[in-house]
């Protein structure tokens, strides 16, 4: 696996703390603006520009990607974000309450992308394919990483440990409660971090396949030339990451009561009451219906591939299509999806006030089973991976003109 060290355009010490933002993927414009309030740096004027737009302005249309350069420009010259002299790797740790995760930042190769050896567990969508890219072009930069995984390596953990003894270069915690520290590693370290990646067979995408596959499509539009072929992102050890559930709303019961959607769920499902919506194993989900929860179990017959043993593929395959009549999740305006991060109380707050009829609460697929999915080179169904925390834009930006 190919990586480089990297001139980052990155924020001054003292204006990190406000230019990092959550990614433009996990807010709406609404969101995104009230989090922006009042900060003019936050790096969210760039990744979500609509905020600084009438309302209603098309987040694809060219004027946001003018408005968001103009937003990347404006940092850029008032000295807000400033571009290293020389290209550097740097390490990037992440504390959310008693979890810590400490990633490698670089620049990741198209080529590698493309060939495999940064391997896949999603399916992509041409229309966020189209959007990532347009940023790129508009921008010259690459200005939210990808978030990788590896296998753990001694060699890279004690890279890493050296350069996390020394002072860092950014030390805050976010409004979130979330700390983020980064160090830049020794320029004297470089060839020797960058032949330790060399032996890593294969890296997986754990977030940000759209904006991975808008990289490599640029490069292959710029010819791979120069700095068009690299890609920012922050890879991590496997065994440091944490993944949440990604949990299922469904607007209506597809024409059933509550009753008869419950007595369809006994059906398919051993179907017991629970006192509260969090699953404790595998092969469990929890269905929040009437102001009621309940667990429902089930079993997977011996020889099942992984993908259909997966929790997620179990509800769709036996409940969310044939009950509820959610054929394909991906299209569907009738489910929705929350991010266990958000918590149970939000979860069955969107059934009580209405904005769905019932909620499912699944447990996390683990990373062993996302990198068996991947190594297969087979697809996880859609919304089945939430990592927590995620990565802040804002903190580098790879220039690729």
């Amino acid at each position: 696996m190919n990586v480089r060290p990297f001139a980052a355009v990155r924020p001054t010490p003292e204006a990190a703390p406000r230019v990092a933002a959550v990614p433009y993927d996990v807010v709406d414009t609404a969101e995104a603006r009230a989090l922006a309030a009042g900060n003019p740096v936050s790096f969210l004027h760039v990744s979500r520009p609509e905020i600084d737009m009438p309302d209603g302005t098309d987040c694809s249309s060219p004027e946001a990607y003018a408005q968001a350069k103009r937003a990347l420009d404006g940092l850029r010259s008032d000295g807000t974000l400033v571009q290293d002299s020389a290209p550097a790797f740097y390490a990037y740790r992440q504390v959310m309450g008693g979890h810590a995760q400490t990633g490698i930042v670089a620049t990741f190769d198209t080529q590698d992308y493309l060939a495999g050896i940064l391997k896949q567990h999603e399916k992509t969508r041409k229309d966020k394919e189209d959007d990532r890219t347009r940023h790129i072009e508009t921008l010259h930069a690459h200005t939210g990483p990808a978030f990788l995984t590896y296998k753990d390596d001694a060699e890279i953990d004690a890279l890493v440990a050296e350069a996390c003894a020394a002072a860092p270069l950014y030390d805050f915690t976010a409004p979130d409660g979330i700390q983020h520290t980064v160090w830049t590693i020794p320029a004297a370290r470089n060839d020797t971090l960058s032949a330790a990646f060399a032996r890593i067979p294969v890296a997986y995408i754990a977030d940000g396949h759209h904006r991975s596959a808008a990289a490599s499509r640029y490069a292959r539009e710029h010819g791979f030339a120069d700095e068009s072929r690299w890609f920012l992102a922050v890879a991590f050890p496997a065994s440091q990451l944490k993944i949440l559930p990604y949990n299922r709303l469904v607007a209506d019961l597809n024409g059933l009561s509550s009753d008869a959607l419950l007595a369809k769920a006994r059906e398919i499902f051993t179907v017991t009451d629970a006192a509260d919506g969090a699953p404790t194993a595998g092969r469990h989900a929890r269905m929040f219906l009437a102001g009621k929860w309940y667990d429902l179990a089930w079993d997977v017959p011996a020889g099942t591939d992984v993908v259909s043993s997966l929790d997620v593929s179990v509800l769709q395959d036996r409940f969310l299509a044939p009950v509820l009549g959610i054929d394909d999740p991906r299209t569907s305006p009738r489910i929705s999806f929350m991010g266990g991060v958000r918590g149970l109380d939000e979860l069955k707050g969107r059934v009580e006030d209405g904005r769905a009829a019932v909620a499912f609460s699944m447990y996390p697929v683990t990373v062993g089973e996302m990198m068996d999915i991947a190594d297969a080179g087979a697809i996880m169904p859609p919304k089945s991976t939430w990592f927590e925390p995620k990565l802040r834009s804002g903190l580098f930006v790879h220039a690729v003109d």
